[in-house]
């Protein structure tokens, strides 16, 4: 199989369905986004094995939502979800990191060691995957847009452990 197909020559790609749409087209956008997401994690879990078995549960999910986002309404055939569950997964991880963790009493720069920075990085491209699914206005994105919103406080609070894990310090913002 080539992985060149030439049909996307004149700006244009096709959704899961067929519709061809412009790469332009604010829904390409969002599933880009998701997919530079799923990358800058890939970088994380590459780099340190700690976490690394559920960064990759992570990238499974981002997976999905990139094939949800690149995805016409009326297929044929299912495609995976994103559910609650999902986001109660983000959230105990979150609460159970934080247990180790300092309690935050200041603003905290991105750094204090590669990997952190990394973190900061991917929880930036995040930020503005949700921003990209938001604006798509689809209300049955909403558990999309939750679950990205959870996944950005997650890593956050990954960055500060592994702040916490290489013995470095936050990087404190001096106003």
């Amino acid at each position: 199989m080539k992985i060149y197909t030439k049909t996307g020559d004149k700006g244009q790609t096709s959704l899961v369905g067929g519709t061809r749409v412009s790469k332009s087209d604010q829904r390409i956008e969002a599933y880009g986004t998701v997919d530079e997401l799923n990358s800058a994690i890939g970088i994380i879990a590459s780099t340190n094995e700690v976490h690394a078995s559920f960064l990759k549960s992570i990238q499974h999910k981002l997976f999905n939502i990139g094939s949800i986002l690149a995805s016409e309404s009326n297929l044929s055939f299912e495609l995976p979800l994103i559910s609650d569950a999902d986001i109660v997964l983000l959230e105990k991880e979150i609460d159970r990191l934080n247990l180790e963790l300092p309690t935050l009493k200041n603003f905290i720069l991105p750094g204090g060691s590669v990997l952190s920075a990394h973190t900061h990085l991917a929880r930036c491209v995040c930020r503005r995957a949700e921003r990209r699914v938001v604006i798509l206005e689809e209300e049955n994105y909403t558990i999309l847009v939750q679950y990205l919103n959870r996944l950005s406080d997650y890593l956050f609070v990954l960055s500060r452990e592994y702040l916490r894990l290489e013995g470095q310090d936050e990087v404190i913002w001096e106003k």
